[in-house]
């Protein structure tokens, strides 16, 4: 069996801490007549996939966990069914996939929710809303982050591309390893001193959108085509967007918005050691400016912290975090308090965005109209993005606690920014 990565074990010792499952949602335009037979054609390619068979197995404090392959499990398969012949409108699917469980990853790292039978799915495509299909696939953060996971999902919902397995860690030797990072910082400090390379983000204080952990949650979703969203990119006009509501809806509330920032998620390139590739940066954005010179703003931010995560520093912090011992990294984690709290965060909301491909998922016949996901919660995070698009079609997700955020409210400010329907 395969050791997990160390960037894949910390997400996992956390989710017992901190929830951390993905959520990815598809709607497509109708339901299959025999949903077994679906099922089956799921877990036939499911078995055909390498990635899909595996299960974290932690069976000694002194190691990494380790893959085990598997074949997935009856379980794995859960029909949401209506009560009797009714439908299920849209929102009443979202609030349903708000309740879900996290996995038990002792069992398994995925897991696949069919919701047939939904009224009023959002569609830009289609003149109007459709009835169809939701499907969820739930998979454990440890097995994947928001772009590996998008990759296992279209392999379950029909696309033909593989996945591309990860390699075993390159553990190396952790002093050798920490030495060289130490001296590639200095150079990356030097750097940033002379505007050579770009600084990290600032901490900013916390705003009410911070507060409490959560007890329960709330999840909507703006559904639009491509063209209706500014910006270079999509990453780029939902940031604008989101800068807009956000700002807004906070300053109404009498907080200071001069600092609103997010955090973003950011892929840290194709070498594939781990099944999570990613790193987050704090983004400013910019609530008081223009939309054309805040969306320049961002879009500079962006290309900056990307740069700076080609530098060799980046990469060699990388490599010596890549070496911690099980042990070492373990007690760290443990370490980790859910109830403290921080006066200072890298930013007062997530924005997840992943472009999860061409619209060529199928499920039983039906074609895909639009895709969604949920990011996590946690204990300094009460409000969060996912921009997910397919096709041609893009969705704007907010999933927040309403002990915390006024949901209804805050979506209002968030459709209106996008210029789309609610």
């Amino acid at each position: 069996m395969r050791a997990m990565a160390a960037a894949d074990a910390q997400l996992f010792w956390l989710s017992s801490l901190v929830p951390n499952d993905q959520f990815l949602l598809y709607a497509f335009d109708g339901t299959p007549r025999h949903i077994g037979e679906v099922i089956a054609d799921i877990r036939g390619r499911a078995r055909s996939c390498p990635e899909l068979g595996l299960r974290p197995v932690d069976d000694c404090r002194w190691r990494y966990p380790r893959w085990e392959s598997v074949v997935p499990i009856e379980d794995q398969f859960v029909i949401h069914a209506p009560v009797g012949q009714d439908w299920r409108d849209w929102q009443a699917a979202l609030d349903l996939v708000g309740r879900l469980a996290q996995l038990d990853q002792d069992r398994m790292a995925w897991r696949v929710h069919i919701l047939p039978r939904v009224r009023g799915i959002p569609a830009p495509e289609a003149p109007a809303p459709v009835a169809g299909s939701v499907v969820v696939v739930q998979i454990a953060h440890s097995l994947g982050d928001g772009n590996r996971s998008a990759a296992l999902a279209a392999t379950l919902l029909g696309r033909r591309q593989p996945v591309r397995p990860v390699d075993r860690p390159d553990r190396g030797v952790l002093l050798w390893r920490a030495a060289v990072a130490a001296r590639a910082h200095r150079r990356l400090i030097r750097e940033v001193g002379t505007g050579l390379a770009a600084p990290p983000g600032e901490p900013r204080p916390v705003l009410g959108v911070n507060a409490g952990r959560r007890r329960t949650a709330a999840v909507r979703t703006v559904v639009l085509n491509r063209a209706r969203l500014p910006g270079p990119t999509v990453t780029v006009g939902a940031l604008v967007a989101i800068a807009d509501a956000l700002g807004g809806y906070l300053a109404d509330r009498g907080e200071d918005i001069s600092r609103l920032g997010a955090e973003v998620p950011m892929s840290t390139g194709p070498a594939l050691r781990a099944h999570n590739n990613f790193r987050n940066v704090g983004i400013d954005l910019l609530p008081e400016a223009g939309p054309a010179e805040r969306a320049d703003r961002i879009a500079a931010q962006l290309a900056g912290h990307r740069r700076r995560g080609e530098h060799p520093a980046m990469r060699a912090s990388a490599a010596a975090f890549a070496s911690v011992p099980a042990p070492v990294l373990r007690w760290g984690v443990g370490r980790f308090d859910p109830e403290a709290r921080s006066p200072v965060v890298s930013g007062h909301t997530v924005v997840s965005s992943v472009n999860r491909g061409p619209a060529d998922l199928m499920f039983g016949g039906n074609r895909v109209v639009m895709t969604a996901g949920y990011p996590a919660l946690s204990p300094m995070m009460g409000l969060t993005h996912g921009v997910h698009g397919i096709g041609d079609t893009i969705a704007i997700s907010v999933h927040a606690d309403p002990a915390i955020v006024e949901v209804d409210q805050y979506l209002d400010r968030l459709v209106r920014a996008v210029g789309a329907d609610r």
